[in-house]
């Protein structure tokens, strides 16, 4: 009798996001959980690249056909809902040039309100500012003992959340030392705090625009 395959699952999103080395492991973490992200794979490094990839760019991957390469799509596991969950809250980001001036706030995903709003930041960009709103949410959320769920479009900030840490190419001046002790803050926070919220992805195309888009063009 042939031994099983090993197999090593990515969680995108879920509970903890991470790689776990059984089915039931994962199970844990996306059962129930909307919008849960995960997929099997044969070899941890796989995982891991999925994993660090993140899920929107997993989407994609490129295979040799008989005419050349070619980009095809993957359909990964997706335990999900046709509408945003409400309620919940969603968090974006403006940046006027790259570096620029940053903004940022998170709103109440139904009615629109803001909740909360920091910037301007001199010298910022845009990804930056994507990552410091979910950790904002993630921390006020945890105050207030409120059980929601985070939206947000950035598949680059929510992977840098995930790893903790935030990977940019960004000068540290006295021109951007406001905004880097801001970065500081929120890492350690993320460093030193566990949450349960559950971060999942704005889908615009199914959904229209971001609830906390700030209307214009970054």
């Amino acid at each position: 009798m042939s031994q099983s395959k090993t197999k090593y699952y990515t969680v995108w999103q879920g509970r903890q996001p991470g790689i776990y080395h059984t089915w039931q492991d994962c199970f844990e973490q996306v059962q129930g959980f909307a919008n849960a992200r995960y997929k099997a794979f044969g070899t941890q490094q796989e995982a891991e690249e999925a994993l660090n990839n993140g899920f929107d760019q997993y989407m994609q991957f490129t295979v040799k056909t008989a005419s050349g390469m070619k980009k095809i799509p993957v359909k990964p596991n997706k335990a999900g809902t046709e509408k945003p969950v409400i309620p919940s809250i969603s968090v974006d980001a403006a940046c006027s040039g790259n570096p620029g001036k940053l903004e940022y706030q998170g709103v109440d995903t139904q009615t629109g309100q803001r909740i909360f709003y920091q910037g301007p930041f001199a010298g910022g960009t845009n990804n930056l500012g994507e990552f410091l709103a979910i950790v904002h949410a993630l921390a006020y959320l945890k105050k207030h003992n409120a059980p929601l769920p985070v939206y947000s479009d950035s598949a680059t900030a929510r992977l840098w959340v995930i790893q903790k840490r935030v990977k940019t190419t960004l000068t540290r001046t006295p021109k951007t030392e406001p905004l880097f002790q801001v970065i500081d803050r929120a890492i350690a926070w993320l460093q030193n705090n566990t949450y349960t919220t559950q971060i999942l992805t704005w889908e615009t195309e199914n959904w229209g625009e971001n609830p906390a888009d700030f209307g214009r063009k970054r």
